[in-house]
């Protein structure tokens, strides 16, 4: 069995590319860390020949269920109550790049775009991962890259 350091340095990336593109980046590295804690724990007991991305990605998707749950429960504060009901307020970083086109796509897209093309997880797996179908998995990637190749077409005119 590889040292859990090698572990590490070799899936690191990919989870933390995970938790970016399913929570965003403010929440990622925090996911990341917990996703390796977890990890480590419970690392002696993987049985051999395991799937390691796989068996990561599916705790990094665990703790992307606590975080959202976390925050679920968690009062947000504001300087002013919004002049309307359901205003958004905008905040730093929410308009960059990639996690904004991402934002928008609902959550199964971008769940199945992260652990499909960021994991590199086949879609029978990412279908256990997301309790789903390989075919429903397979429409959610088409329909999440559709709806991201429309808005960069939008964006460029």
């Amino acid at each position: 069995m590889k040292p859990f350091e090698a572990i590490v340095r070799e899936h690191g990336a990919v989870v933390l590319r995970v938790c970016r593109a399913v929570l965003g980046p403010d929440d990622a590295e925090d996911a990341w860390s917990e996703t390796f804690l977890a990890a480590l724990r419970a690392y002696p007991s993987l049985p051999p020949g395991a799937n390691v991305q796989a068996w990561l990605v599916t705790i990094a998707k665990r703790k992307a269920i606590d975080v959202h749950r976390a925050a679920a429960r968690r009062p947000v504060l504001v300087p002013e109550l919004p002049d309307q009901a359901g205003a958004e307020t905008a905040g730093p970083g929410q308009h960059d790049g990639l996690w904004a086109a991402l934002r928008t796509l609902p959550q199964r897209q971008r769940e199945t775009l992260a652990y499909h093309h960021l994991a590199g997880l086949p879609f029978a797996e990412v279908a256990v991962l997301l309790d789903s179908t390989e075919a429903a998995c397979r429409r959610a990637a088409a329909d999440g890259i559709k709806k991201l190749r429309t808005l960069e077409t939008e964006e460029l005119r």
